[in-house]
């Protein structure tokens, strides 16, 4: 018997009790198998106890764990070896007051934070929507709800008459009350207190400047008050201070360019405010170097998510979802999981590749001011540079270009093609007709669609408005 271990499936030669620790992990993910007499080459050597094993195993997992596995006696080559099949639970499966959870191949142990998230995410609730018993409505900021109303009047997503009606039951109406207790949740009060700190320690905003990637600190800010508030001082703080203009002129007309597309800018500061993990205590942190720039908050993929996906067409999983639906009906952000398609749309009209993203304790994205600077920092070959620069400058790059770029042959050209699939896309048939463009960038009938599925979404929000407001029309002529 072949197989490999992974996600779902673990060999061990003999059974021993800790074990059921491993299927406290696979019933706490998706699910999985464990394999009793299968040594690491996933080779059967067979357990000589494997009747005991069959009767003992199903006793152990129901009285230790609480639930009911099915064991199975397998053989082979005449070896008799066990397979212990774990479904996934929706409820939290603990081994003797320890929570287990089966990630990758390997088996952790949940712990502080992390132990929280997998408790709220089982019994079907958010961090974000626990009330805080010790706090009032009436602590909240005025600026930072006139700020709320001024701009969801102005995005159209909120009833004129909810935006004109008390603090007390606009928030009921946003699910920022908890209706048991009558007291603002935590997302209320990160979204409008002025001093969020005083519930939720970190819940603000870092940002500095280095001189280079050894750490040396040129100059920071700390931005604090309520989340509403801070997004705004931020980007101010960054487009007034941390950016670097390049200027030119067009006639007499003078232009200032930020170094950076502001538009990916502001997206990834949203996404940060909307999706960290506030249970983290570790406030957002932005970077500004010479050549690049990263934001870093302690966010979490939902589970099963990848990096790639969030470049991919996905749908909306807010990880605070009073949060991200405040910053959407004030028309911050969008709630149809596009946001990191407006990123690569930005990045394609700087000519820029796709930012790099990635996991580090939390989510970091990064943007470059130029394809060498980011090409270089990945270790890629010098000879890629003229040739992705020349794809992003034209939409597009052949091995005739290549060959004239290089000054090489049609073979070295094609062989260099081959080895830049991180960075290029091949398009159209083989022969002749083929090209690569930027791998990940939308093109031009995509960003078109996308602007589509944008006005349909805006349809949808005014045909829902005017409904509501007949509705309530309706309601009072009858009165």
């Amino acid at each position: 018997m072949i197989m490999n271990e992974n996600q779902n499936t673990e060999w061990k030669e003999s059974w021993r009790d800790e074990y059921l620790k491993w299927i406290c992990g696979f019933a706490n993910a998706t699910g999985g198998k464990i394999y009793i007499g299968m040594n690491d080459s996933g080779k059967v050597v067979g357990v000589a106890d494997a009747d005991k094993l069959l009767e003992d195993i199903p006793n152990k997992v129901r009285d230790v764990l609480g639930i009911i596995v099915d064991v199975n006696l397998l053989e082979e080559n005449g070896l008799k070896y066990i397979e212990i099949d774990v479904p996934p639970y929706s409820n939290p499966i603990n081994y003797k007051g320890q929570y287990h959870y089966r990630s990758g191949s390997t088996k952790q142990e949940l712990k502080g934070a992390a132990l929280n998230r997998f408790i709220l995410q089982r019994t079907g609730r958010h961090w974000d929507e626990f009330p805080i018993e010790w706090a009032g409505i009436e602590e909240l900021s005025p600026g930072a709800l006139n700020r709320f109303r001024k701009e969801a009047a102005r995005s159209g997503r909120v009833d004129e008459d909810v935006l004109k009606d008390t603090t007390e039951n606009l928030l009921h109406d946003l699910r920022l009350i908890d209706t048991q207790t009558n007291r603002p949740t935590r997302a209320a009060l990160l979204l409008f207190h002025p001093d969020p700190e005083r519930f939720v320690t970190g819940a603000y905003i870092k940002i500095g400047f280095f001189r280079d990637d050894k750490g040396n600190l040129e100059f920071q800010d700390e931005v604090h008050g309520s989340l509403m508030e801070q997004v705004d001082k931020a980007m101010d703080l960054i487009k007034t201070k941390y950016l670097i203009y390049h200027i030119s002129y067009e006639g007499i007309s003078r232009r200032e360019t930020p170094q950076f597309p502001v538009e990916a800018v502001r997206e990834s500061l949203m996404n940060c405010v909307a999706h960290k993990d506030y249970a983290s205590a570790v406030p957002i942190q932005i970077s500004v170097f010479p050549d690049h720039i990263t934001f870093w908050n302690a966010g979490q993929l939902p589970e099963s998510w990848t990096t790639e996906k969030l470049f991919e067409s996905h749908p909306s999983s807010p990880y605070n979802p009073l949060i991200a639906n405040a910053f959407f009906r004030s028309g911050d952000i969008e709630s149809w999981g596009r946001g990191y398609k407006r990123i690569l749309e930005a990045v394609s009209a700087y000519k820029l590749l796709p930012p790099k993203l990635e996991m580090l304790s939390g989510l970091m994205i990064t943007y470059y001011t130029d394809i060498r600077s980011q090409l270089l920092a990945q270790r890629a070959d010098e000879r890629f540079i003229p040739i992705i620069e020349y794809a992003a400058q034209n939409g597009s790059v052949t091995n005739s270009d290549v060959q004239r770029i290089l000054n090489t042959n049609r073979t070295t050209a094609y062989r260099l093609l081959q080895q830049m699939e991180t960075w290029l896309e091949m398009q159209g048939v083989t022969g002749k007709n083929t090209y690569y463009t930027i791998k990940g960038l939308p093109n031009a009938s995509q960003t078109l669609q996308n602007k589509l599925y944008f006005s349909l979404d805006y349809v949808y929000i005014v045909h829902s408005y005017l409904i509501d407001k007949i509705g309530n029309a309706s309601q009072m002529a009858h009165k």
